[in-house]
Formats: C-alpha cells, structure tokens, sequence
C-alpha cells in the first residue's frame, strides 16, 4: 500500500466488493459454519487491514466449528459474530477512504512513492511531489516541497548508559537505525501535511519550496505538527 493512498489493484478490488452481499456471506458463513460464499469477493486483495480481519474471522470461525459443549459454542458464536463485524467494518472504512481518496484526485494528487536513501546523515530530507488545481475545468500545475531536518545527535542522558562500549560497527549500525526512523517520520509527516493541506482547499500557489521541519521544544525532535508548513512559525 502507499503511505497515503490505495494502489490501483486494491482499489479495483474495494470497488468489486458490495458491501450487501459481504453482509449476506458473513451471515451465511456463521449460519453453515463454512466461509464458502465468502471466497468469491476479493478480499485478500483488498490490502492488510481486510485480509488480517479476514484471517480473523477464519480463525474465529475454525474454533466455533470445532466447539463441542453449548457454553463454549455459546462463547465461539459470540466471537464469531464480532469478528464478522469487524471484517464488514474494515471493509465499510476502506471503501470510505477510497471515495476520499477518489474525490481529492479530482482536484489534487500527491506522489508518496518515495525511496530512503541508501545511507543517513544527521542532515535528512524529503522531497514530495504533487499536481493540483483550483477546479476540474482547470490545466493541472505540477510542483514539490522538500522537507529538512537536522538531526540532533547529542547523547540522551535520561537512558542508563550501557554496560559494554559497543563497537564502533554497533554504533554506526544503531545510528543508521536511528536515523532511518526519523526519516520515516519526517517522509510520513511531509505526506500527510501536503495531503490534508489540499484537502483542506489550501492554495499550491503557496507552497513552499523548501520547508525546515520544526522540533518539539522538550525532545528536540520531530512531533505531528513539525511539518505543517502553513502555520505561522515561533
């Protein structure tokens, strides 16, 4: 799945799916104890929220299949039914997200297929892409922000230092670590900000080239807000 949007096979396979007729098979599936029916929708291609409910709900309906005593199918068929809930949920939400997704592209797009560098410096950016415009008469403009953060790299003296001094291969190796976790955040972080400031009808004209990601005053590191680029800066 992309960071912010569906791939085109899940999409195609969400919008197969009636939302009555998965109702009707999850029903028939407790009633016979058998999923049956259920194998004819799409499911597994419909990305991991789905399939892992939809393993859920298999799993669920094994164990009441395989009860004995009235009381344990009592408790099976309990489970059995909020599991079934939560599969037609997850594909009630999705289906949700992709009309969303379906009515932002109208008006804007953004690219969050985007790669980490093969090696991290404390220096780390993100360079986001996107198309938008004001109406669906208009031409598309075309434009990106990069987003930048210093990584601050001084020694957190709140942890316990560690019994043995690592090796200098162990330390590059745990900053690596460190650093790609912040460049997820950052990248996550730049995805969502461009994203939710279309949709909220922000104008592409005003956009930034380059943004510095903002830090929280007390980790001195990057928090929901550090790449919001439209709000006014301390």
């Amino acid at each position: 799945m992309g960071e912010i949007t569906i791939p085109p096979d899940q999409q195609r396979a969400l919008a197969s799916i009636d939302s009555r007729e998965l109702g009707r098979f999850i029903d028939q599936a407790i009633r016979e104890e058998c999923s049956g029916d259920l194998h004819r929708l799409p499911l597994g291609s419909c990305g991991s929220y789905i399939t892992t409910q939809l393993h859920h709900f298999e799993q669920a309906l094994a164990r009441h299949r395989q009860a004995k005593a009235a009381r344990k199918r009592e408790q099976t068929e309990d489970a059995l039914r909020r599991a079934g809930s939560d599969l037609s949920f997850a594909v009630g939400a999705m289906k949700r997200r992709l009309e969303e997704e379906q009515k932002d592209a109208q008006l804007f797009l953004v690219d969050d297929q985007i790669m980490p560098p093969y090696r991290f410096s404390k220096h780390l950016s993100v360079r986001v892409g996107y198309r938008w415009r004001r109406t669906v008469d208009d031409e598309w403009t075309f434009g990106s922000i990069t987003f930048t953060h210093d990584v601050d790299l001084r020694p957190d003296y709140t942890m316990p230092p560690p019994k043995r001094k690592p090796s200098a291969a162990k330390r590059e190796q745990d900053l690596q670590n460190r650093l790609y976790q912040t460049w997820e955040h950052l990248m996550r972080g730049a995805l969502y900000s461009v994203r939710d400031y279309f949709r909220d009808g922000g104008d592409g004209d005003k956009v930034p080239e380059n943004f510095q990601a903002t830090v929280d005053s007390h980790s001195r590191g990057l928090n929901n807000y550090s790449t919001q680029f439209w709000r006014k800066q301390p």
